[in-house]
């Protein structure tokens, strides 16, 4: 018995209590015992590298090169994006992956190249195999972007899991941005990333990694282009990253490096080259359309551990409505179970839960419903029964049914890798809808299970179907959380088929965008947790999923009147606006911060009410194009270096800049701007870019910026829609997209399209149509005249 797990046994049980420090003492002796019982033992290692190159063999896309010690199977895709495998490694099956993968480019051929080599050339992208088995992609110009070194495995002699490990080289201007949700970033400095789904256990902050939601990810920009790399491997494992630098040493660059360990799994990729724009919009082909949120996703919504009873929902809503603030949604989160019991509701606290819904529905506010994945191991629990049956509970390497913590107690966890255990707990999403919910928050699904001691997760012998192909924790691990999201985001689809699911999850992995959107989880109170805030929404929406947001205010203690201000004027740009505070905190609702507070909080509602149709276009244009709503402000001019250093501002579609306040006290700030001329969309001054600008930042507001040329749709005084047109620069043009929606359903409304110029001291405005341009059929104000 180790003495620190012991001293942790003793501490476990006088501060959680003590039935459930028992439980989780338990808990953590039993994972333990089921690993060291469950899993091979890692003994003696065979390293192994690719060897010389044999031969190859053509195929459509590409096709294989042999190695003497390995092979390398190469595939250009229709879409331009390029895939290699070792070791036969396919591009399926996959989690991340949409469908049957993308067809291959016809045009792409495996042709030999210099010094024994051989070479793929496409129209975007050219790939070299040197003879030894290194992979280098470079631009149609041929001007290198990323070079993998031969990769190195380590083979149990015995049989078994080989771990692996591959370094990469980039030019050393490039930036690092990804790998899922990053406090620290969203630009990603040099040190070590854990590739692991994380509860931290605590509220977090900038330093604290990994979280929640990791993916093998990356975003690499540089002065030569563009590219995303993916390794589609879902066990644990580290990404290192150093950022270059130019003239190290003698006048000769350093070049940036990337080193992947992995302990275990495929060794395969993906890589797109391009723009930005280009790069996410084939990652999206790839990963899957982003879902489309209901409209009033888009507004704000308003959560807390602590909504005890249907009278304080009421109390709540009603401090909103008397002070005529917008309110979207109400979240509850688990004190409305009963016992905290999934699937179920306190009768004693909400009796009359399909009442209050109705309700409130009709004041235009929805319910959205915690779901957590662990069931209470009790005989007589309905979910627990019926899972039973369904033999959906994942089971230990012996057969037995794997008990974890929660906060029901002692719980079993379904097998979401298991198509079968998927539509079954799809199911379960009736009795929510029954109660009136419209909307599911899932939580603690990375998944957590308490413990005093070691990894507050599942055991990693843990057994799952995985698709039929079988494996244990070690695989399943990273896409629990997703594979939870495709359950409930499907279950809800099939019981209210006309209606948009709203789904989003605290954890997941690569693709799920496909099912919804994720939040930053337990944000620590802070002005650093306010910062990490937008490197969170940056950097994930960079990996594929636009839809996320934080807890607004922090997710503990109690923000200053000023730190909630700013927070709140920030999500009040984000895509997921919400409120949201753990059982011991302060107060989040904005009339608990004094009235300037509350006059301040009133005007970012009101504006974000005013921007909902250009969220719903933005919202509209993610799943059409995988562009984020919320991106960096290098997103169209990624060669602009200082920019892509800039991580304290954003871009809200190709039209706004935002740039949040950060810092307490602070009544002005500096902004770095892209190219062009922009507006301070509060007082109309122009600023020209690109360079840095002083903007005035009082209390009342932060700085938001208008491109000049832009087209804004925005809700008029009669709740139309209008469109807000930002003057352009002299003998500069513009224009702008609306995405009109009926705020739910299926329909794909055609994308209206908007040009702008300047004529003297007039600016024409025109939708574009198949026949010619037209008068615009909405009202027009046009912003930024002197």
């Amino acid at each position: 018995m180790n003495g620190r797990d012991l001293v942790r046994s003793v501490k476990a049980v006088g501060s959680a209590g003590a039935a459930q420090g028992v439980r989780t003492v338990r808990a953590a002796w039993r994972r333990r015992r089921a690993d060291a019982e469950g899993l091979p033992p890692r003994g003696a290692e065979r390293a192994r590298v690719p060897g010389e190159v044999l031969d190859a063999l053509p195929g459509p896309g590409g096709g294989v090169v042999r190695f003497s010690r390995s092979e390398l199977r190469l595939l250009v895709a229709a879409n331009g994006a390029v895939f290699w495998g070792w070791d036969g490694a396919a591009p399926l099956p996959s989690y991340a992956l949409a469908g049957q993968g993308p067809e291959p480019d016809p045009r792409a051929v495996l042709e030999p190249d210099k010094d024994g080599g051989w070479r793929v050339v496409a129209e975007r992208v050219t790939v070299t195999v040197s003879r030894h088995g290194a992979v280098e992609v470079c631009t149609p110009g041929g001007v290198p972007l990323r070079r993998d070194l031969p990769p190195r495995w380590w083979e149990p002699v015995g049989g078994g899991t080989a771990r692996w490990m591959q370094r990469s080289r980039v030019t050393a201007d490039a930036r690092f941005f990804g790998l899922g949700a990053r406090a620290s970033g969203p630009r990603l400095r040099d040190g070590a990333y854990r590739l692991w789904n994380t509860d931290p256990g605590r509220p977090f902050g900038p330093g604290d990694d990994p979280l929640y939601l990791t993916m093998p990810v990356q975003l690499v920009v540089a002065d030569a282009g563009t590219h995303l790399v993916f390794h589609d491997n879902s066990w644990d494992g580290t990404v290192v990253l150093r950022e270059g630098e130019e003239g190290a040493g003698s006048g000769h660059d350093r070049p940036g490096a990337s080193e992947l360990r992995m302990d275990g799994g495929p060794l395969r990729c993906w890589v797109i080259v391009g723009t930005p724009a280009r790069v996410l919009h084939t990652w999206g082909s790839l990963t899957g359309a982003a879902a489309l949120p209901p409209a009033w996703a888009l507004g704000h919504q308003h959560a807390r551990w602590g909504f005890g009873s249907e009278q304080e929902v009421r109390r709540i809503v009603a401090g909103y409505q008397e002070r005529g603030l917008p309110l979207d949604a109400v979240h509850l989160d688990i004190d409305h179970l009963d016992a905290h019991r999934v699937f179920t509701v306190d009768q004693e606290r909400f009796p009359k839960l399909p009442v209050l819904a109705e309700e409130l529905r009709r004041d235009g506010i929805r319910l959205v419903s915690i779901v957590d994945p662990g069931v209470r191991a009790a005989p007589g629990d309905a979910v627990y029964d019926s899972g039973t049956t369904q033999d959906a509970f994942v089971r230990d390497a012996s057969g037995g049914v794997v008990r974890g913590v929660v906060w029901p107690g002692e719980t079993v966890f379904p097998d979401f890798t298991h198509a079968r255990v998927r539509a079954w707990w799809g199911g379960l999403y009736r009795e929510r809808l029954a109660q009136g919910f419209s909307g599911f928050w899932h939580d603690m699904n990375e998944p957590t299970s308490f413990a005093a001691f070691g990894e507050t997760t599942l055991p990693r012998s843990t057994r799952h179907a995985l698709e039929g192909r079988g494996g244990d924790h070690r695989e399943a691990h990273n896409v629990y959380g997703l594979c939870m999201a495709q359950a409930g985001y499907e279950g809800v689809r099939a019981a209210v088929p006309g209606e948009r699911p709203f789904v989003f999850s605290r954890s997941g992995w690569a693709g799920l965008q496909r099912y919804g959107g994720t939040w930053s989880g337990d944000v620590a109170t802070g002005w650093p947790g306010l910062r990490a805030s937008l490197s969170l929404v940056l950097g994930l929406g960079l990996c594929g999923v636009p839809y996320s947001g934080p807890d607004v205010g922090g997710f503990d203690g109690s923000p200053s009147p000023e730190l909630f201000l700013r927070w709140f004027q920030l999500a009040a740009y984000l895509p997921l606006f919400r409120t949201h505070a753990s059982l011991r905190a302060g107060r989040r609702e904005p009339w608990e911060f004094g009235p300037e507070v509350l006059e301040h909080a009133r005007a970012a509602l009101l504006e974000r009410r005013r921007l909902l149709p250009y969220f719903v276009t933005l919202a509209h244009l993610a799943r059409r194009t995988g562009a984020p709503y919320v991106r960096p402000v290098w997103w169209n001019t990624p060669e602009d270096r200082a920019l892509r250093d800039c991580g304290d501002a954003f871009l809200l579609g190709d039209a706004l800049l935002v740039a949040p306040v950060l810092l307490p006290g602070a009544e002005r700030r500096t902004v770095r701007l892209p190219r062009g001329r922009w507006y301070d969309t509060a007082t109309g001054r122009a600023y020209e870019g690109p360079g840095k600008a002083v903007v005035e930042a009082p209390l009342g507001r932060i700085p938001v910026l208008a491109r000049a040329g832009a087209v804004l749709p925005v809700r008029g005084g009669t709740d139309e829609v209008e469109l807000e047109v930002w003057a352009p620069a002299p003998g500069r043009g513009g224009g702008g997209l609306v995405v009109p929606d009926a705020g739910d359903g299926w329909a794909e409304p055609a994308i209206e399209r908007y040009s702008v110029r300047g004529q003297g001291r007039r600016v024409v405005v025109e939708q574009e149509r198949e026949d010619g341009a037209v008068a615009p059929s909405r009202p027009v104000r046009v912003r930024g005249l002197d």
